[in-house]
């Protein structure tokens, strides 16, 4: 267990944490430094030798558990690491995106993105925007508008049904607002603070619970060419496969899920599936 605190109501009332600290400065400039090294190397985090104990350290772990009330969290595969991504307007990434009745918004959605940023965004522009309480809703224009003050070390969470974005702004003045992503070129450029020194990296990654939720969630990356290439190239250890064991995290290995499987990553772009 990694002792983190975790406000388990504060995040089910508005679909999001932030927990400080969760990393020293010395496991900051691990994962920059594994990225860097990490450039060209295909596949998700776990198979990447040098980041993945983003996964397996047991932080994330430990926070889903607290979060979701159960002991056993599900891994499938989607993880991710960007450096200087352009990435840049609100949306969620759940399967049912659109429709309200559709079943990811029947009762409790379990699955979680957890990103870390390895910079500072608390004084510099470019971190993450988010929508307060927007978790509840299919519409991007509800919850309020928040710019999200991470440090180097700080943990974000999510649910896949909060409305998010990259790139935001930071302003100096006036700076009591935060910006939503759509204004971004509506204001004098001196307004923003400036961006961190150096390049922006964050990695992510989706954890949940083994439900209904989860099949429908992997079901749907199914039917995404980008997600269905990332397995295909996602070569887990036997040594990857026990370290995850030893702190309770289960590994559903795609790659050999969809080997074989034609109809797969049949879609470039976000469509709906049916139910």
């Amino acid at each position: 267990m990694s002792g983190l605190k975790v406000d388990v109501p504060k995040f089910w009332e508005n679909g999001y944490q932030i927990i400080r600290g969760a990393y020293s400065p010395e496991e900051v400039q691990s994962f920059r430094d594994g990225a860097y090294a990490s450039l060209g190397v295909a596949g998700d985090l776990l198979s990447r030798p040098l980041l993945r104990h983003s996964l397996l350290d047991g932080k994330m772990v430990d926070v889903a558990r607290k979060l979701l009330g159960k002991e056993e969290i599900v891994y499938a595969g989607d993880s991710s690491f960007t450096i200087n991504s352009k990435q840049h307007g609100y949306h969620k990434d759940n399967a049912d995106r659109q429709d309200q009745n559709a079943p990811d918004w029947q009762g409790r959605y379990t699955i979680l993105r957890f990103g870390i940023y390895l910079q500072d965004h608390s004084r510099h522009t470019g971190g993450l925007n988010l929508r307060e309480k927007s978790h509840n809703t299919v519409s991007l224009k509800h919850g309020k508008n928040i710019y999200v003050r991470t440090r180097p070390g700080d943990l974000a969470v999510w649910s896949l049904r909060t409305s998010h974005s990259g790139n935001g702004s930071l302003l100096q003045f006036p700076w009591w607002l935060d910006p939503t992503p759509e204004m971004k070129g509506k204001y004098p450029k001196w307004w923003r603070e400036a961006k961190p020194d150096g390049d922006r990296i964050a990695i992510f990654a989706a954890l949940g619970l083994d439900d209904a939720h989860h099949d429908r969630y992997t079901e749907y990356l199914k039917t995404r060419a980008y997600m269905c290439d990332a397995w295909r190239k996602s070569v887990y250890t036997d040594e990857t496969f026990a370290l995850a064991e030893k702190i309770g995290l289960k590994i559903r290995d795609m790659r050999r899920e969809i080997e074989g499987d034609v109809t797969v990553g049949q879609n470039a772009a976000w469509k709906p599936i049916p139910y």
